[in-house]
């Protein structure tokens, strides 16, 4: 399933082909190309990947970088290990999003998982990955415990009452006001997945980049009960809060379960709930609140937008 793209989102430059990545208007990262591997569009997103000399493989989707070969482990266990560890003992878990299948492959390194169920929306995203982003799944797709529904996550969520230990949410940012993640990021979405969790269930997401110029999205999704980028990370829990837990206790779920982790560790994981004064001012600062009649979404420039939406105003 390859292809070419109406448009080649990549510049030439004196020592060869360069991927131009805009952060925002005024900020882009550029990226050298030894070769290009695979473009094309699916039904809902455009895809390019890429070799390079020090990440080696390249996922770009809608023209911007979601993951590299090399460095990949640093989001996804951040991602998908806090949120496992805070539970004493995950054995079901929800995947929403996730189509690389390296999420799924975390998840699956915690030996008292029996099923994890990754819902993408994104058929042709999986089918791509599985045979071409083999460094990422790892085989995870095939794993006797892994389920993969390709559809609507929240639709499904809506028409099922099967219950979960753990929900990861591995989710583009809802940038555009067209954009369909939007409706991922209300506080009725999040009232579904904790409506899916069992007592004392846990729910970790990637919440937005948290830079200088970009705190909007991590305050706002805060408020709802190879990057070169920093990004924010969220956990949920009526029960468990790792940000109070013992290290020495996280260490020994670690030892445990037979993790042998290459980013985090119990000391480097519980440091990251220290935040920086201007992330939190501006999270004692942020009065927005996504909602379905309300939802927000993201401009090129990291502003944060929100205006009722057509659903509403229609009805």
């Amino acid at each position: 399933m390859t292809g070419s793209d109406e448009t080649t989102p990549a510049s030439t430059g004196e020592h060869g082909m360069y991927f131009l990545e805009k952060v925002t208007p005024a900020e882009s990262i550029q990226h050298r190309m030894e070769r290009v591997l695979a473009s094309g569009r699916t039904r809902f997103q455009d895809y390019f990947i890429f070799d390079t000399r020090y990440f080696g493989k390249t996922l770009v989707l809608d023209k911007d970088v979601q993951s590299t070969e090399k460095d990949e482990f640093v989001y996804h266990e951040t991602l998908v290990h806090p949120a496992m560890l805070t539970h004493p003992d995950p054995k079901d878990v929800l995947i929403v999003g996730g189509g690389e299948g390296a999420t799924l492959r975390e998840v699956l390194r915690h030996p008292g998982v029996r099923s994890a169920l990754m819902i993408d929306i994104d058929d042709q995203l999986v089918e791509m990955a599985r045979e071409l982003l083999p460094e990422w799944h790892q085989g995870a797709f095939d794993d006797p415990r892994s389920e993969i529904l390709c559809e609507d996550a929240r639709g499904w969520l809506e028409t099922h009452e099967r219950k979960f230990d753990v929900v990861i949410l591995d989710l583009t940012d809802p940038v555009g006001e067209d954009n369909p993640a939007r409706m991922l990021f209300t506080r009725e979405f999040y009232g579904l997945v904790r409506d899916h969790l069992n007592p004392g269930g846990v729910m970790g997401m990637q919440a937005g980049m948290v830079l200088l110029t970009h705190h909007r999205a991590h305050p706002i999704v805060n408020r709802i009960p190879g990057f070169f980028l920093n990004f924010g990370f969220l956990l949920a829990s009526d029960e468990h809060d790792l940000s109070r837990a013992d290290p020495a206790e996280t260490a020994r779920r670690i030892e445990q379960r037979g993790l042998t982790l290459r980013h985090l560790d119990a000391e480097y994981l519980h440091s990251r709930f220290a935040l920086s004064k201007d992330l939190k001012d501006a999270l004692a600062a942020e009065t927005m609140v996504s909602s379905d009649a309300a939802p927000f979404w993201l401009g090129e420039d990291g502003a944060a937008h929100q205006r009722a939406s057509r659903e509403a105003a229609e009805g």
